[in-house]
């Protein structure tokens, strides 16, 4: 099992999402972000003012996965989110000790379905 962690700009999230359903990736978490990379941000000038602002939103997807669907899963998220610029963000691969779910007390492979 594992647990797919992906930041991507917030206007490639619906393309992440078809090509994840696509794929069967159905079960997900969504979360807004804020954060910087490699294109460290820009400068704003608020009421004559410049401001630097360095931290960009993002969204963090969460995904967790029985092994056989990692692959699959990565795909989708690169399809849905390259765009070839900086910034398109980043994908981080745990290992999952467990998985219950809360509802039936399945553990495991089977509680991630």
């Amino acid at each position: 099992m594992k647990l797919i962690i992906a930041y991507i700009q917030p206007e490639r999230l619906n393309d992440v999402k078809q090509e994840l359903f696509k794929a069967d990736v159905m079960k997900m978490s969504v979360t807004n972000s804020l954060g910087c990379g490699q294109q460290g941000g820009y400068m704003e000038t608020y009421r004559g003012v410049p401001i630097e602002v360095n931290l960009l939103k993002k969204i963090r997807l969460e995904i967790a996965v029985n092994d056989d669907f990692e692959k699959i899963t990565i795909d989708a998220i690169i399809r849905g989110s390259r765009s070839g610029n900086i910034g398109d963000g980043k994908i981080f691969i745990q290992n999952l000790q467990n998985c219950i779910r809360i509802r039936t007390g399945e553990e495991g492979t089977d509680a991630i379905g």
